[in-house]
C-alpha cells in the first residue's frame, strides 16, 4: 500500500528540509545494518493485486472510491486511477500449508470485491493491460482523489518542463505516442509478491531475484496490447517504464523505473544510496517521525520502482525487516495462475539463494537485465543466457533448470507437496503448451477476427471459470 501525504505543493525549504531529514536516515540505516539490527525473522511472504473495475460495455468504469466505501475492507484500497483498486494479502510465514492459505483468502476476498461491484453494475477483471482502455480514459479527471497522486503528478510534469511524457513502444506493431501527465501509468496492472527475510539472506535473496526476474516473466506474460496496437507479451514493462520518466532517455541512471543498476554486494543499503545519489526527491512532505521509523527514506523509495525493489518494514514487536518487492509480475490470468507464478518464484528464489556457490557469480547482472526484457518481449519463445553463458529458449530452460529448482527450493521451504504438486504443475503444463495469457489473448483475437470488446467478453469468461490460462480454448 501507498504511503498518503497531506499536501500537494512544496516550497524550496521543504525540498532542503526533507533532504536533510533523507540523509540522516540513510546513515542511521548504515548503521544499523552494520550492527546486524534489522529482523532475523524470514521467510514471510505477502502479494498486492492490481486489478480493474469494468462496466459491461467492457470499458474502464471509474467508480473505485464507491466501490471501496460499499465493500469496506480495509485490505483493499485505490489505486492511480478511478477504475483501478488493490487487494493486499494478510503476511504469512513461507512453509507447510501457507500456499493453500494464500489461495483461501485471496478467493474469499476477490469474492466480496466481486459481490459489491456487481452490486453496482461494474465487474472485476484480473489482467495486465485491459485492451478496451483509450488514451481518453487515462486522463486526470479519472485520477482516483488522493493527494500523493496528484503532487507526484505535479512533480513528474514540473521537473519535465511541461513536456509531455513520450509512450514509443517497438513490438509486432509500432506505438509512439506521447501524454500529457501520469496516468499512463494507469493502464497496467501487476501483481507484486513481498517476501521478508532474515537480515542475513537479504542480499542472497535480492541477487536471487533478479536472476529469476527473466524466467519468472517468461511464463506469465498477459499484457500484448495497448491501444489496439500488438506490442510485447508484456507490454506493462515498456509502458510503465515511460509513463512516469523524468529525465533524458540516454540518461539510464536515472530512470525512475528500471531494472536496476547491478546485483547487491555487501547490504542492501546499497539499494537505498544510489536513490539518494541519482533520484532527486518528488514529494518532499515533512513527517514528523522518529528517525528510526525512515519515513523519508520509504517514501522517497516508493516513488523508484525498481521491478525487484528492496523495502524496509517492521515486525509486530517494532524490529525493522527487509523485504523484497517482485514487481514483474502482471495481474491474472486467474487466481490459480497467479498462485502458481507466485509458487515458482518462492521456490527459485531459494533455491538460488541456497546455493554454495553465489549464482550472481556464474550469471552477470546485464545477463539477468538481457533476461528478463528479452522475456517481456518474445515470452516463452525467448533466448534466455543460463549458468557459464549457455543460451537456450525459455521454454527448454524452464523444463530442464528452472522447474526443478524450484521444486527443490519449496521442499527447502518445507511447503507441503501437494501445493507444490498442483503449482508446479499448473507451470508446467502451461510452459509445455506455451498457452500464456498473452498467448492466449492473441490466438483468439486472430482466429476470431475479433475486436477488443469481443475479447474482453471471452476473456473475462474464461477468468470467471477458474480454469488455468493453460486449459482455456481458443
Amino acid at each position: 500500500m501507498g504511503q498518503e501525504i497531506n499536501q500537494t505543493q512544496f516550497n524550496e525549504q521543504a525540498f532542503k528540509e526533507y533532504n536533510r531529514r533523507l540523509l540522516n536516515e540513510a546513515e542511521l540505516l548504515q548503521t544499523q545494518l552494520t550492527k546486524r539490527c534489522f529482523s532475523d525473522i524470514g521467510e514471510i511472504c505477502g502479494y498486492e493485486l492490481e486489478f480493474w473495475l469494468i462496466d459491461h460495455n467492457y470499458f474502464p468504469s471509474p467508480i473505485n472510491q464507491a466501490f471501496l466505501t460499499r465493500l469496506n475492507n480495509p485490505l483493499v484500497v485505490p489505486e492511480l486511477s478511478c477504475f483501478n483498486a488493490e487487494l493486499n494479502g494478510v503476511p504469512l510465514p513461507l512453509r507447510g500449508d501457507v500456499l493453500t492459505a494464500i489461495s483461501k483468502e485471496l478467493s474469499q476476498n476477490w469474492l466480496q470485491c466481486q459481490e459489491a461491484a456487481h452490486g453496482m453494475d461494474s465487474v472485476l477483471m484480473m489482467i495486465g493491460i485491459l485492451p478496451t482502455v483509450r488514451q481518453k480514459d487515462l486522463c486526470l479527471s479519472n485520477m482516483s482523489d488522493l493527494k500523493r497522486y496528484r503532487a507526484l503528478n505535479e512533480q513528474v510534469v514540473t521537473q519535465r518542463v511541461g513536456r509531455p511524457l513520450r509512450i514509443r513502444i517497438q513490438g509486432r506493431e509500432n506505438l509512439d505516442i506521447n501524454h500529457p501527465d501520469v496516468m499512463m501509468e494507469a493502464a497496467a496492472t501487476s501483481f507484486q509478491i513481498h517476501l521478508q527475510s532474515a537480515q542475513r539472506d537479504a542480499v542472497r535473496y535480492f541477487n536471487a531475484s533478479i536472476i529469476a526476474a527473466g524466467p519468472l516473466l517468461a511464463a506469465a506474460g498477459n499484457s500484448p496490447f495497448l491501444f489496439d496496437t500488438d506490442l510485447w507479451d508484456e507490454t506493462r514493462v515498456p509502458l510503465f517504464e515511460q509513463s512516469v520518466e523524468i529525465v533524458d532517455e540516454a540518461n539510464l541512471e536515472n530512470h525512475r523505473v528500471s531494472f536496476g543498476q547491478g546485483y547487491a554486494r555487501e547490504s542492501l543499503f546499497e539499494c537505498f544510496a544510489h536513490n539518494i545519489a541519482t533520484h532527486p526527491v518528488l514529494l518532499p512532505m515533512l513527517m514528523d517521525t522518529s528517525p528510526q521509523q525512515f519515513e523519508h527514506l520509504r517514501l522517497h523509495n516508493g516513488t523508484i520502482w525498481r521491478w525487484i525493489r528492496p523495502l524496509i518494514g517492521f515486525d509486530h514487536d517494532g524490529t525493522p525487516h527487509l523485504r523484497i518487492e517482485q514487481r514483474v509480475l502482471p495481474s491474472g490470468p486467474t487466481i490459480v495462475d497467479m498462485m502458481a507464478n507466485a509458487t515458482l518464484y518462492f521456490g527459485l528464489v531459494r533455491f538460488l539463494a541456497g546455493l554454495d556457490d553465489a549464482p550472481e557469480s556464474r550469471l552477470s547482472f546485464d545477463q539477468a537485465r538481457n533476461n528478463f526484457y528479452a522475456a517481456a518481449r518474445e515470452g516463452l519463445r525467448a533466448q534466455m543466457v543460463w549458468w557459464n553463458d549457455s543460451v537456450t529458449d525459455a521454454k527448454t530452460l524452464f523444463m530442464e533448470e528452472i522447474l526443478p529448482m524450484a521444486r527443490q527450493g519449496l521442499k527447502d521451504l518445507k511447503i507441503d507437496k501437494a501445493d507444490i504438486d498442483h503449482y508446479l504443475g499448473v507451470i508446467e503444463m502451461r510452459v509445455q503448451s506455451g498457452q500464456t495469457g498473452a498467448v492466449w489473448q492473441r490466438a483468439y483475437r486472430e482466429k476470431h477476427q475479433a475486436d477488443n470488446l469481443q475479447l474482453v467478453a471471452a476473456y473475462l469468461e474464461k477468468q470467471r471459470s477458474g480454469a488455468p490460462v493453460y486449459e482455456w480454448e481458443i
